[in-house]
């Protein structure tokens, strides 16, 4: 009788093993999923490793973002607090108003959402302009600064209601930083995100190397895109401003894309690309164009001074060359 028992017991044990190893080998493992499609004028591209695909929460949080920041949707809050339609900030909002302001400041303005006035009359933003007189230009930089600005309470106050907000350089790198949120709470933790060209990595590839990023040859050719040097991350956050593709050119002078907000005029110097690498998306994608704003020299300097920061500098050389500068721990993977 003990004997029998021993061996039903012995069985049972048998069949409860055979049956574990069975269900879990029958569970879905984890695998390389992605997620493509039209975003903020751009596209995204999205790969990231999970069991099940996750494509109708990521576009939920992009439409977050649009609902909030998108300069042409004329629904969206900063669209309606720039008609003058509300007052009323929501949570997304708030935080990229922060975000910009202290980026504004550790800048000196070099960065500063509330040049929109002017980005439009150059023929940039989300009007049509184009080549505007000193007497414009000086009449729109009574209006133009963060400090004629400030929300109380979750509402913007306005020192003159002219001010505008154009939160284009800042909300492509806060939505990566959004989905990346997303992605987080789900315990998901090998991705990459891209959106137009901005960045966000953690983890590794399912191959087992870190993801590759390829940084783009500054070339005014929208026909021909070439990959200048690739970088490799685990767990980064990237963003690339530039001045090699939306300009225009009359009366034999190019007009950039990039306006200074002190000058409310389009930059001109030698700086063509600048990558940043920062601790979100959002920041590294404000100091990137703060940087297209300063030029290559203060642009260095500025990240040689911030130990949070990384930088990828590409210069106009001369006769068809590039100068390049990048901080000793960005080295490129095929300099």
């Amino acid at each position: 009788m003990f004997r029998r028992k021993s061996i039903l017991n012995a069985l049972f044990l048998l069949f409860l093993i055979v049956g574990t190893v069975y269900i879990l080998g029958c569970r879905k493992r984890p695998i390389l999923q992605s997620a493509q499609g039209p975003v903020f004028g751009t596209y995204y591209n999205i790969s990231y490793v999970a069991v099940d695909k996750v494509d109708s929460l990521i576009l939920d949080r992009l439409r977050q973002v649009d609902a909030s920041l998108s300069m042409f949707n004329s629904r969206s809050t900063v669209a309606r607090i720039n008609s003058g339609e509300t007052d009323r900030a929501d949570a997304l909002f708030c935080r990229v108003f922060a975000l910009s302001d202290s980026v504004r400041r550790l800048t000196h303005g070099a960065f500063d959402p509330t040049v929109a006035p002017l980005v439009n009359a150059w023929g940039f933003g989300f009007r049509q302009g184009g080549v505007v007189d000193s007497a414009a230009i000086d009449s729109m930089l009574a209006f133009v600064g963060m400090d004629k600005v400030r929300l109380v309470d979750g509402r913007v106050v306005k020192a003159d209601p002219r001010v505008m907000f154009d939160f284009s350089a800042i909300a492509k790198g806060f939505a990566l930083d959004h989905v990346a949120a997303l992605f987080d709470s789900l315990r998901i933790t090998d991705y990459l995100i891209e959106i137009g060209g901005e960045v966000v990595t953690r983890g590794r590839h399912p191959e087992g190397r870190p993801w590759t990023v390829g940084i783009e040859t500054p070339t005014d050719s929208s026909a021909v895109r070439t990959v200048r040097t690739t970088l490799q991350f685990e767990n980064a956050a990237l963003a690339t401003s530039g001045n090699y593709r939306r300009f225009y050119e009359r009366d034999g002078r190019r007009y950039a894309h990039t306006i200074d907000p002190h000058t409310g005029r389009p930059v001109r110097h030698s700086l063509l690309s600048a990558t940043v690498v920062g601790p979100s998306c959002a920041v590294a994608d404000a100091f990137a164009t703060a940087f297209m704003v300063m030029g290559a020299d203060s642009a260095r300097a500025f990240v040689e001074r911030m130990p949070k920061l990384k930088g990828y500098l590409i210069m106009d050389g001369g006769n068809g060359r590039y100068d390049e500068w990048y901080s000793p721990d960005l080295r490129p993977a095929n300099p």
